[in-house]
């Protein structure tokens, strides 16, 4: 069956073969990696999440819950700190297991392909369908949420089956998504506070900091957000942080042509939503995440948000270094559209 007989312009739909679920990804290639372990030279590593318990309550998204940790259970007995005697009278074991409940993006996270599409006319014919990168239909491929009713479970009526069939996460975990990292620091040039990058900023400091971005790099950008959240330790000003951080200016074409004509393979950021929201957009029909329409619906590439970049970006800049190898596999977890990520830089 024929997804699409129209691409939407500027899109890479088909490129990487008809039925491709992982867009730009698929230019973290072997070479990509050895690009990578190369510039491993002192072997120090560097975590780049945040705690996933932050940035703590729901003021940067209020359909996002923090995660709640519990004991698993057995019989009613929760399982934390449980003599093995009580099973076998021989044992000196103590247990403890546990579970959580979890808002895959509230986090340090990555974003599937089926995390954004858009409304288009895939086939010519006058009616936009719902659709996301590479044709793959809404409902079809992503289906609907089932109808929940009084006294269901998460799964709906009948226990139906939720999650997307293609362009889930899990696509990216199998790919494993390392390669070569490279450090864009905001905060260097323009400080805590709200700034507007386009490509005019991002050219500059590019040049000044003699950055060099290639195809098939994953690009970082250090904008000191999720610094300002972990100073808040749980309890966010959801004021102070609309004021705080860089955000890309997802309206900018230039910077947009920019992203497809770098060939990088990836955008990971510091920040919530990567893009300013809402965008300066204006129209009748727009999107208002234009850098996600543009990154995920049309390029197949993904955006990674909320990540921790200090400590690495600190360490780069006292040892005049810009890339690294950056390792951040998603959970493989079919159907989900979000991941948390613990990613790691090595130097």
């Amino acid at each position: 069956m024929t997804r699409w007989t129209q691409r939407p312009e500027g899109s890479n739909w088909g490129d990487f073969g008809p039925d491709d679920q992982l867009g730009r990804v698929n230019l973290l290639t072997q070479e990509q990696v050895l690009k990578g372990v190369r510039e491993v030279r002192e072997g120090k590593v560097f975590c780049l999440s945040l705690p996933l318990d932050l940035p703590g309550g729901m003021v940067l998204n209020p359909r996002r819950k923090p995660p709640r940790l519990a004991a698993t259970e057995r019989d009613g007995v929760p399982y934390m700190n449980f003599p093995m005697e009580n099973l076998d009278a021989a044992s000196i074991d103590v247990l403890s297991d546990d579970q959580v409940t979890l808002s895959l993006q509230y986090s340090t996270q990555w974003d599937a392909l089926a995390h954004i599409g858009a409304q288009f006319d895939v086939d010519g014919s006058g009616t936009p369908r719902k659709v996301y990168y590479n044709g793959y239909q809404a409902g079809a491929d992503i289906p609907d949420a089932p109808e929940r009713h009084e006294g269901e479970g998460c799964c709906g009526h009948g226990g139906a089956a939720f999650g997307a069939k293609k362009l889930s996460i899990d696509n990216f975990a199998v790919k494993g998504m390392q390669g070569r990292g490279v450090m864009v620091d905001f905060v260097r040039h323009f400080g805590h506070g709200r700034t507007l990058i386009g490509y005019k900023e991002l050219a500059a400091i590019l040049e000044s900091d003699g950055i060099e971005v290639e195809k098939g790099d994953m690009l970082v950008l250090r904008t000191g957000f999720a610094e300002t959240v972990l100073e808040m330790a749980g309890k966010p000003d959801g004021d102070k942080l609309h004021e705080s951080g860089a955000v890309l200016d997802g309206a900018d074409t230039q910077l947009l042509n920019w992203i497809t004509e770098s060939g990088i393979a990836a955008i990971c950021a510091d920040n919530y939503a990567v893009e300013a929201y809402p965008a300066r957009t204006e129209g009748a029909k727009k999107s208002l995440l234009p850098l996600h329409h543009h990154c995920l619906f049309k390029l197949g590439l993904p955006l990674a948000e909320l990540w921790y970049l200090r400590d690495l970006a600190e360490w780069l800049h006292a040892h005049q270094r810009n890339r690294f190898l950056l390792t951040a596999p998603p959970l493989r977890l079919p159907g989900a559209v979000g991941s948390p990520v613990t990613p790691i830089a090595t130097v």
